[in-house]
């Protein structure tokens, strides 16, 4: 590499030899002086919306908030082995099969191998061109000569910019291709999906600048011991963020799952101690997940907190306001709360489900099966609204439960929010809602 002409090439020996490579970001340089004015507007618009491209993947649709933006860019994350690359096969499949002309570039595998995953999934005949490479200047000069509609990169960390002068995968890496893909997309036109490796936190590797230049980013989430898979959107220029999409594992690839909550309760069985269903809101969407505790005596000096699907921050919030505000402790005990098929949940509605399925894991007696429970508990032992109570209600209802516990207050204008068939057991205090399930489960 040289910054300066030279006539004759110094490894080789030839003359005239060396072709000027100019940056891919070098655009025209400013005129000394002054910058030029731009033209300024207000809020109010008649520009319609942006056009949508729908993949007929309604869970993927929904997430992507109705369907694909034209020149945007999406960066999809999930730990390994988690069905990232099937997904994002079968999304550019769907795509291409919907009209748009899609461009699947690996990095990490060659191109047969992404046959064989077409193979499997019965998408060999779908209408994807393929590619293997990693060098960032030759796939955007492709790209810039195709002018395919979506280009899906996995992954961002196997590509490399040759102006940088560090490995692929490092900062500096991954701060430039990133800068170079979106400004590509939203130059040319072309929807750009970047998929990324995350770390044993969770987090998508590399510099959260990553996450603030693209337009939307998903995580794809699950337990290698259970079929669901959740595309969840933690942010989203295009729609509501929060939104999650439900899949289902299988031989085939990745199913769509239509109605999650009969899924997720598909599988609960008779009524036992420490199993209580909660009406969650994922996004838009009402979900019910069952939450299962284990309250057993300990017989070391620090008593375990195992919680998986849950925040353990919020386990040790709710169980410190019992033993506070309620003379309810558990010293002495190990207590393990788990939310059944590796969903995950994150809203603190989940409060009073928590405390529900601990009293009766810690008296042994089971709920109701009936019963729904879902509120928000304060430091205070006071119950707090939540959002969305008309939408958990109506999903709960829909399944069959015909009884609701729940936070006093909060109701709609005119009672808007009395769904036919549940009777409502509204509580005040966390003492009032201690003594109803102590009392539904037929415990002193």
């Amino acid at each position: 590499m040289h910054r300066k002409w030279q006539g004759r090439c110094e490894a080789c020996g030839a003359w005239n030899a060396l072709v000027e490579e100019v940056p891919l970001s070098a655009g025209p340089r400013p005129a000394p002086g002054r910058g030029r004015q731009i033209a300024l507007s207000t809020l109010a618009t008649d520009e319609p919306p942006p056009p949508r491209a729908r993949s007929g993947m309604a869970e993927l649709d929904r997430v992507l908030g109705g369907g694909l933006v034209p020149a945007s860019a999406i960066l999809v994350g999930g730990d390994p082995g988690i069905g990232k690359s099937t997904l994002l096969l079968q999304a550019t499949a769907a795509f291409a099969g919907a009209g748009l002309d899609c461009l699947y570039v690996s990095g990490e595998e060659a191109a047969a191998q992404v046959r064989l995953r077409a193979q499997r999934l019965g998408l060999a005949r779908a209408p994807v061109r393929l590619a293997a490479e990693t060098g960032l200047r030759d796939i955007l000069t492709t790209l810039d000569a195709e002018r395919p509609d979506l280009v899906v990169i996995d992954s961002i960390q196997t590509m490399w910019l040759d102006s940088i002068e560090s490995a692929p995968g490092s900062v500096a890496q991954l701060r430039a291709v990133a800068h170079e893909l979106v400004t590509f997309a939203k130059r040319r036109g072309v929807s750009v999906v970047l998929v990324g490796h995350v770390t044993k936190d969770g987090q998508i590797a590399g510099p959260r600048v990553v996450e603030h230049m693209v337009d939307c980013v998903l995580y794809f989430e699950g337990e290698r011991g259970h079929q669901f898979r959740i595309l969840r959107a933690v942010k989203n220029r295009f729609g509501p963020a929060d939104e999650i999409g439900v899949f289902e594992m299988t031989g085939q690839g990745l199913a769509e799952v239509a109605n999650p909550s009969a899924l997720f309760l598909s599988e609960r069985g008779r009524p036992a101690p420490g199993s209580v269903v909660f009406a969650g809101i994922e996004g838009t969407r009402p979900m019910l997940t069952e939450i299962q505790a284990l309250v057993a005596p300990s017989s070391l000096a620090m008593p375990r907190r195992t919680v998986l699907g849950l925040d353990s921050g919020r386990l040790s919030t709710v169980m410190a306001v019992l033993e506070a505000r309620c003379g309810i402790g558990f010293a002495g005990q190990d207590v393990f709360l788990n939310v059944a098929g590796g969903m995950r949940v994150h809203e603190p509605a989940a409060d009073l489900a928590v405390a529900a399925a601990l009293l009766s894991a810690r008296d042994d007696v089971a709920l109701p099966p009936e019963l729904v429970v879902f509120g928000e508990i304060s430091l205070s032992g006071a119950l707090r609204p939540v959002s969305q109570r008309e939408n958990r209600l109506k999903e709960a209802g829909k399944l069959g439960f015909t009884a609701a516990m729940l936070p006093a207050g909060g109701r709609a204008a005119q009672g808007a929010d009395t769904v036919p068939g549940v009777v409502l057991r509204e509580q005040a205090d966390l003492a009032g809602f201690v003594t109803a399930i102590l009392g539904a489960t037929g415990a002193g």
